[in-house]
């Protein structure tokens, strides 16, 4: 018997993760950024028809870019949803010491991208939602103009039995 208003089996655990999903971008949108200065921009994928095109597209790259992208295609067609977190560069107005490697500007993008994933990866954590930061599904999705950034990394969601993140099995 199934009384009205009720919500169970997967359709509760979808809900779940969309809730998360929310949470994973408030931490990330609220998480410390240099000189206080906003890059960070965010997306969600929730639709199967949404997951089966990024994982379709990533499976076309992997001639090019390797067979990561195929295994990571699988992730992303067996998640729930899946969060895109990316930054755009930002100019500090410093210049960098000159025996120094790297830009600044793009360091302090970069950590600033690293310290918003961390915080929203946390947040899946802490409501034991499974998860994995790829690479393969920001830059696809970068490719495939989903977001308009100059880094953008993916974090697929999952709630089931086991993670299906965790014994990936390379692609033969």
């Amino acid at each position: 018997m199934v009384l009205a208003g009720m919500i169970e089996g997967e359709a509760v655990l979808k809900e779940g993760i969309l809730e998360v999903a929310r949470l994973m971008a408030v931490a990330a949108k609220t998480a410390p950024k240099a000189r206080g200065i906003d890059n960070i921009k965010i997306l969600i994928l929730d639709k199967k028809e949404e997951l089966e095109q990024l994982a379709k597209y990533m499976e076309e790259l992997a001639d090019k870019y390797g067979a990561f992208f195929k295994r990571d295609a699988d992730n992303v067609r067996n998640s729930d949803a899946v969060i895109l977190i990316g930054a755009s560069m930002i100019d500090l107005g410093l210049k960098s010491p000159e025996d120094y490697i790297a830009d600044i500007n793009l360091v302090m993008t970069l950590l600033n991208l690293g310290i918003a994933l961390g915080s929203a990866v946390k947040t899946a954590s802490i409501h034991n939602v499974d998860n994995r930061i790829m690479y393969s599904i920001g830059y696809t999705a970068q490719k495939k103009d989903l977001m308009k950034a100059d880094i953008v990394i993916g974090v697929p969601l999952s709630a089931k039995g086991k993670s299906i993140y965790f014994d990936r099995k390379w692609p033969k």
